[in-house]
């Protein structure tokens, strides 16, 4: 296998555990969150070091919103943070920044950075970070279902091809690797479109622990497996 080869082209991370490390470490709950962060933008900026191209984080998903309305009011602070002060770097290191879900759900602030970091950065070229945010598998199944509803698609010509330009990213390539941190062994219904033929890899780090050496034996591992791709 070349060198190329054994690098995934698109990481998709499910980072779980901040409330955990927190709580382990002494720390309220919203510093776990705030770590989380900070790890999200080192591990991005490691992957695409190591040739990925494309990077997907898990934000919040379509469930979040049943914690309490303190936590959720504070990732709200987070997710504004992040647009405000990490934008230009983001646009100065050449990286497109795209967001899936139902945005349209979040305050009109946060669409209007949302739109703004998309916007800004839909030209860059040196690689992807795709922020999962109000994203759920089913609800991302349900809109894609309503989409081909209202375009009013032929279902007996429907193909895969069709639906898939559907999907909330349809000109992103499917993951080749999801990597879960806080050893739960599930993936929660991140991705069940584009991830059926994705390797998995489990971190029993909680992913403010999380590091580059980390990500280097996910993508070691990655590099030592074979995929048949169903054949």
């Amino acid at each position: 296998m070349s060198a190329s080869a054994s690098i995934p082209q698109h990481i998709a991370i499910i980072p779980d555990g901040n409330r955990r490390w927190a709580r382990e470490n002494g720390l309220p709950v919203f510093e776990g969150h705030r770590r989380g962060v900070e790890i999200f933008e080192e591990i991005g900026d490691a992957a695409i070091k190591r040739g990925v191209k494309y990077m997907t984080f898990w934000g919040f998903s379509t469930e979040n919103w049943q914690r309490s309305k303190r936590e959720v009011a504070y990732l709200m602070k987070l997710f504004r943070w992040v647009f405000t002060n990490k934008l230009e770097d983001f646009h100065r290191k050449n990286i497109r920044v795209n967001v899936l879900g139902r945005a349209e759900q979040f305050s009109k602030d946060l669409q209007r950075m949302i739109k703004t970091a998309i916007t800004k950065t839909q030209q860059n070229t040196r690689g992807v970070v795709n922020l999962a945010l109000n994203y759920g598998g089913r609800a991302e199944l349900m809109d894609m279902v309503k989409r081909a509803l209202t375009m009013k698609l032929n279902p007996r010509s429907l193909t895969e091809e069709q639906l898939s330009r559907l999907l909330y990213a349809p000109d992103i390539p499917d993951p080749d690797l999801i990597i879960r941190t806080s050893g739960e062994q599930r993936l929660s219904g991140f991705l069940p479109w584009q991830g059926v033929y994705s390797e998995l890899y489990f971190s029993k780090k909680y992913w403010p622990a999380f590091t580059p050496r980390d990500l280097d034996a996910a993508i070691e591992e990655y590099a030592a497996r074979q995929r048949r791709f169903g054949a």
